[in-house]
């Protein structure tokens, strides 16, 4: 964790593209995969270096990142696990939110957190105490969701490794893995698609 990497991406006929990014945590269930924060990209990517034939010429520099993690637990338990409104500031200058949960800190990368959104399912890392400080990250108070008591904990459990598919609009399937579950909200979900790189949060 914490290493710096540049990797050639080659997709279909399109020419190799050279990018950077930091590697956040290596995957228990699924060891060659990797959980990785592109520079200039605010979603989370997860990537399988020795198996994915679009990955070429990885090159890894020597320097690392330092881990920085928030030790203040009252500022910890304000915000994770919790229903937020997040306050975005558009390119026109214009404010929208968007609702969400935030599911963790990540291990390294300046004091970030794990969030994702309702209508935009994918693992996101910001940020968010200065948000929340400023007023731009709300919790959403009486949104928590209820303990659901009448799911098979064991079924829930038995999902972690496992392989998932759903029917998308166009009725194509994606097939992917269950690469986590969020401690923060175990109905929530971590699936690597096959298809694409970054990692989605789905409700199960």
């Amino acid at each position: 964790m914490g290493c710096r990497i540049s990797p050639g991406q080659k997709e279909g006929h399109e020419p190799i593209t050279q990018w950077k990014g930091t590697v956040l945590d290596q995957v228990a269930v699924k060891t060659s995969l990797h959980l990785l924060k592109c520079d200039g990209i605010d979603c989370v990517c997860g990537l399988e270096f020795n198996k994915d034939k679009r990955v070429l010429c990885l090159k890894i520099p020597s320097d690392r990142v330092a881990s920085s993690q928030v030790t203040d637990t009252s500022l910890l338990d304000a915000i994770i696990g919790k229903a937020v409104e997040h306050v975005f500031e558009g390119e026109h200058g214009d404010e929208g939110d968007c609702k969400g949960m935030v599911l963790g800190q990540t291990p390294i990368l300046d004091a970030s957190f794990y969030i994702t959104y309702e209508k935009d399912p994918v693992l996101y890392m910001y940020q968010l105490l200065e948000d929340y400080i400023e007023g731009d990250l709300c919790i959403l108070a009486g949104c928590r969701k209820p303990p659901l008591l009448d799911i098979n904990l064991e079924l829930m459990d038995a999902l972690i490794g496992k392989h998932v598919g759903y029917t998308k609009d166009d009725a194509s399937k994606r097939i992917g893995v269950v690469i986590h579950q969020a401690e923060a909200d175990p109905s929530v979900y971590l699936v690597k698609f096959e298809d694409i790189v970054c990692d989605l949060a789905k409700h199960f």
